[in-house]
């Protein structure tokens, strides 16, 4: 009888192939289809690294002309999803609404169950450009006011910040740009998965994406970056900083923004984003927060020996750029989604039903009595 190996939670396992993201382990590298992250992080746009995830390799000049204005074509909600919206409590957690949402849509696209390798591209087109109206819609009823508009011929990034906060600064939506390109991708980590097993059944792709959010939705995985930037307000001076984090620790609390899963060591997209997070800062005249998380970065090194990861110093960013902190884990979302259709098409255009097994522990053989017997 086959002996079958068992990793807990699929630690380390490899469950499948896929040419979209490549994380080097031995080398700390990351690569979306071959490019290292520190390329395109910071030297291209987030139309440009969504294009590359799903059509597989960087856009031409034409190419890219032609994919903005396939994502502005869609910059629109339909009519019953708007108003699906105005129905929504205040108290509603944002990734419920962007999960039902995008939900709704589905129900509402008429090739949402065409699985052609064409048809998935055009419903990931139609995802990536309406998952922000999606949010801003949803954060602006919190506070009853209608919610801006999108301006057409503005990058993608420029367009979500003015969505979010009402504010079109190209400095600051050049940092959400990278931000947007650092979280796209992250080869199988939980919501990917969890989209890739959906698919693989060949449910749609909506239904897929729909699993990711709700994956995601889960404080071990995605919302590290929104309890980051409460930990830090709660903090609020960096002289409060150390003995806050030692307090936290000594109550075998856990403190969020440090570790990974599969990088054990440095993440590559920590050193950028903690770059830019520094560099906003003195920009901007505005260093308490980036002093703040310093201060426990040293601390969990020292106490812990942990490294922050994406997360940790993103929060910052998002701090700096006055975005709403319960839209923190929501703009994971709409940089994921690039992603996410990318390893749901990949999974469709050569589909494997994926259906692991189980280490059984229960009872060993029982000898079944009649009711009235037990």
């Amino acid at each position: 009888m086959e002996t079958l190996m068992y990793k807990p939670g699929l630690d380390g396992a490899i469950v499948g192939e896929s040419a979209i993201c490549q994380i080097d382990e031995a080398s700390g590298h990351l690569r979306y289809r071959g490019y290292l992250i520190e390329d395109l992080a910071e030297q291209a746009s987030f139309e440009e690294v969504a294009f590359l995830l799903i059509h597989g390799d960087l856009p031409s000049s034409h190419e890219h002309q032609v994919w903005k204005s396939e994502l502005e074509q869609e910059e629109h909600l339909p009519v019953v999803v708007r108003r699906f919206l105005e129905t929504i409590p205040s108290s509603a957690h944002l990734m419920d609404v962007l999960r039902t949402s995008i939900s709704f849509l589905g129900m509402i696209d008429p090739e949402a169950n065409d699985p052609s390798h064409a048809a998935n591209v055009r419903k990931a087109t139609k995802l990536l450009a309406k998952t922000p109206l999606i949010l801003s819609c949803a954060v602006r009823a919190r506070y009853d006011a209608p919610p801006y508009p999108p301006i057409s011929q503005l990058p993608f990034a420029t367009n979500l910040l003015y969505l979010l906060t009402g504010t079109n600064h190209p400095m600051k939506a050049k940092e959400l740009d990278v931000s947007l390109n650092l979280y796209a991708e992250h080869e199988f980590n939980a919501s990917t998965f969890a989209a890739r097993v959906t698919a693989s059944t060949l449910a749609d792709l909506y239904g897929a994406v729909t699993s990711a959010i709700g994956t995601l939705k889960g404080s071990l995985h995605g919302g590290a970056n929104e309890a980051v930037a409460v930990m830090l307000t709660s903090i609020d001076q960096p002289e409060r900083a150390k003995l806050w984090i030692q307090s936290k620790l000594a109550r075998k609390e856990r403190v969020m923004g440090f570790g990974h899963r599969v990088l054990k060591h440095e993440d590559p997209r920590t050193s950028i984003v903690k770059r830019r997070a520094r560099n906003l800062s003195n920009e901007l005249g505005h260093s308490r927060w980036y002093e703040i998380a310093e201060i426990i970065e040293h601390t969990m090194q020292k106490e812990r020996g942990l490294f922050p990861n994406l997360d940790f110093y993103t929060a910052v960013v998002y701090l700096l750029l006055r975005i709403p902190i319960e839209t923190c884990t929501p703009i994971f979302v709409t940089s994921r989604m690039a992603g996410w259709c990318a390893h749901v098409i990949e999974q469709q255009d050569r589909n494997r039903l994926i259906r692991p097994r189980a280490s059984y522990i229960g009872p060993s053989i029982r000898e079944f009595l009649p009711i009235q017997l037990r």
